[in-house]
């Protein structure tokens, strides 16, 4: 009974640090404020949030292609919205809801030849996902980060793709 307890805990441990991406394989990458571009901000699918987004040189540079290359990143920083007196979120002019608190930093990595520790089902195609606290640190969470770009291999799995592809023209 104490093993069966052990591995259960074990594999909940797991789950809780792989929610939302791999950490051990998708890294955080420090500076990337300064060191990516910055190609996009929308709002996010849910209705909940801002999307900030930046891309690194290996993303920008192929992405005229319409497929990003091998070591392509892309950062999201994730922003809560400003309520109004009705809960729903305010908007700008702009059409964008206004920012409100800095909430997450999400990491999307591609790679060809990632480790065989690092399961295919965890990743959408070669992208491998990753979502961190505002100061790098691993953000645990729910999310199931692949499941939501697989429906999208025409759009090499990301959301933002058109406007990358607009940005790097």
């Amino acid at each position: 009974m104490k093993k069966i307890a052990l591995a259960f805990i074990s594999l909940s441990l797991s789950f809780i640090v792989y929610a939302g991406g791999n950490p051990d394989h998708v890294k955080y990458p420090e500076g990337y404020q300064t060191e990516f571009t910055k190609y996009d901000t929308r709002n996010r699918a849910n209705g909940k949030q801002v999307a900030v987004l930046y891309a690194n040189k290996v993303a920008t540079d192929t992405a005229a292609s319409g497929k990003l290359g091998d070591g392509a990143k892309i950062i999201m920083e994730v922003y809560k919205t400003v309520p109004g007196e009705d809960g729903k979120p305010t908007v700008g002019e702009d059409g964008l809801f206004n920012k409100g608190k800095f909430a997450a930093v999400a990491v999307m990595e591609k790679r060809s030849n990632w480790d065989v520790s690092f399961d295919a089902k965890e990743r959408a195609g070669d992208w491998g996902f990753a979502i961190y606290k505002t100061d790098g640190t691993v953000k645990d969470n729910k999310l199931d980060c692949a499941s939501c770009h697989l429906p999208m291999p025409d759009n090499d799995y990301m959301f933002s793709h058109s406007s990358l592809i607009e940005f790097a023209k």
